[in-house]
């Protein structure tokens, strides 16, 4: 069987300018990065904002587990498939982080024969969008330790800064370090944390932005430090905007490539799901609406966290209004929250089935309550027996939810052909009603509450001394009206990975409550989730390589 590389590296692309010319977009409107690549420019959504929008559906999926679920494979092969339809169709998705690509999970161009491509580049450098996030990031902390040395007229209290370098890579021995070491022209010695740039506010701010007069804004307003009687410290008077926007004048403008069947996709920014939004830019996700009838979009990990945040963020941000969610499952990973053993799920088990499609059930509830309706994707794996694929069709139909098997992984678009039925068929018979989950009025603690209740079950919420110390702050400075971006483990409902299924019984702990004033969010960090990853024991860095002709292999 062909590894993922392979397939990608075989395919027969389009030069970019052809796909550019299926969604009418001249190549004026390109800014090319070689023959498979391209920038959309700024004045390309000029040109196009006051068409009408498309409809957006938006792919989710339930706990990640051990066994894989396809969440990206099954966007990208649903776009295939409804191209293979004649939809006017977009795929509208994340870049992925370098970090996860050398560690234990991989790329992010989904797999089998639905992939975006050309996999390689988007899976190390791409564009340079992250790199340049990181320069801007790193650029701010630069200057804020750069005016401490040079007098620290803004009288920073050096032990209140909450600007973290970043870097994109999983490197665990940069979560707490120190810096100013040696000489005094060499800085304030104090205690400083790297964070992957995929969690930096910059990465956020960028995905958030409408345009460059609101990236500046935002940039601005980022909080940096606090002085030494109490008072925000911001980029802005750092004076730091105006270089942090030069370096991310091109990294604002969406990416344009395509899949293995030649369907068009606008890929752009990357926040991680359990420590940032998750949920590719405003940007890219407005202007691929003006472009197709069907926007075909992702949140990261399970619905618990991305598919939360898409909806009470990212869409309460942007006004955006999701017709439909295709939520992904499969036989194996519902029976792995069932408790089977990783290596046992090939055999049939209704009774694990049974105890692990709550799992399913939770998160097709949790949807529900935000008014949208609710596709219910199963991959189709080989082992996967008649009696339980039957037993969780019937299981979905009853909780409302339409359902339909998928093999794009193995077919490409026509495996998704099915998929594609039922959510056009949803998307013309079903309407959306969409609502956030919570009023951001709220006080701080009800909007977490809240989301700790009715998204994770949980029975209550309690809190270290340092997040209630943070909250009071929070809301005395006049940010208690911003969303909540919950960072929690992805593996479980709750905050603990090993629960799985439907946890019951069980309460959510915060440790640590900051506000990221730039992004428009407060970021409420539960349990022992952590913002700079780590390498496994065997990194998947170990079989990556290139050969004298350059090409790569090991990647997946």
């Amino acid at each position: 069987m062909k590894s993922d590389i392979q397939i990608a590296q075989e395919a027969k692309l389009k030069a970019i300018g052809e796909i550019g010319e299926q969604l009418g977009i001249s190549e004026d409107d390109l800014e090319f990065y070689g023959k498979y690549k391209a920038k959309l420019s700024d004045e390309l959504w000029e040109k196009v904002k006051d068409r009408k929008d498309g409809k957006l559906v938006l792919v989710t999926a339930i706990n990640p587990t051990p066994a894989g679920e396809g969440k990206t494979t099954t966007t990208v092969g649903l776009g295939q498939a409804l191209g293979l339809m004649k939809v006017s169709s977009v795929i509208a998705l994340r870049e992925p982080s370098l970090g996860p690509c050398f560690g234990i999970k991989g790329g992010a161009a989904g797999g089998g024969y639905a992939q975006v491509v050309p996999m390689e580049d988007l899976n190390l450098h791409f564009t340079g969008d992250f790199h340049a996030i990181t320069s801007a990031n790193n650029l701010l902390a630069a200057m804020l330790d750069n005016h401490i040395q040079q007098g620290n007229t803004l009288n920073i209290d050096t032990n209140q800064i909450v600007w973290k370098r970043c870097v994109d890579m999983n490197d665990r021995v940069l979560r707490n370090i120190v810096v100013g070491l040696g000489r005094k022209a060499d800085g304030v010695v104090r205690e400083d944390h790297f964070i992957i740039t995929v969690a930096s506010e910059i990465m956020a701010v960028l995905c958030l932005a409408e345009d460059m007069a609101d990236l500046k804004e935002r940039i601005g307003r980022i909080v940096v430090a606090y002085t030494c009687d109490g008072q925000p410290v911001t980029a802005k008077q750092l004076k730091a905007v105006g270089a942090m926007a030069a370096l991310l004048k091109d990294a604002l403008k969406p990416n344009l490539i395509q899949t293995l069947e030649n369907t068009p996709a606008i890929i752009h920014g990357g926040p991680f799901a359990n420590i940032a939004h998750g949920c590719n830019s405003v940007r890219a996700t407005k202007t691929a609406l003006k472009l197709a009838d069907v926007v075909v979009t992702e949140a990261g990990f399970g619905a618990d966290l991305g598919a939360e945040k898409f909806l009470d963020i990212k869409c309460r941000m942007a006004g955006l209004k999701p017709d439909a969610i295709v939520l992904v499952a499969t036989v194996r990973a519902l029976k792995y929250n069932g408790g089977v053993p990783k290596t046992e799920l090939s055999g049939e088990n209704l009774e694990a089935l049974k105890l692990g499609i709550v799992n399913l059930e939770k998160h097709i509830e949790n949807l529900h309550k935000f008014g949208v309706p609710v596709v219910v994707s199963l991959n189709r794996f080989v082992t996967d027996t008649d009696g339980e694929l039957a037993f969780v069709k019937e299981f979905c139909e009853s909780l409302g939810c339409e359902f339909s098997l998928c093999e794009v992984w193995e077919k490409g678009g026509e495996g998704g052909v099915e998929l594609a039925k039922k959510v056009l068929s949803t998307l013309e018979t079903k309407e959306s009603h969409y609502k956030p989950l919570y009023d951001e009025k709220l006080p701080v603690k009800e909007k977490i509450g809240t989301i700790a209740r009715e998204i994770y079950g949980a029975d209550s919420v309690t809190y270290d001394p340092a997040a209630e110390s943070a909250i009071r702050t929070i809301e005395a400075l006049g940010f208690k009206e911003l969303p909540v971006c919950m960072a929690k483990n992805q593996y479980s409902l709750s905050d603990d990975a090993t629960k799985l299924g439907r946890p019951t019984g069980f309460s959510i702990n915060i440790r640590e409550v900051y506000v990221s004033a730039g992004a428009g969010f407060i970021v409420a960090i539960t349990g022992t989730v952590m913002t700079m990853p780590g390498l496994p024991k065997v990194p998947a860095a170990e079989g990556v390589d290139v050969d004298e002709d350059g090409k790569i292999t090991g990647l997946f």
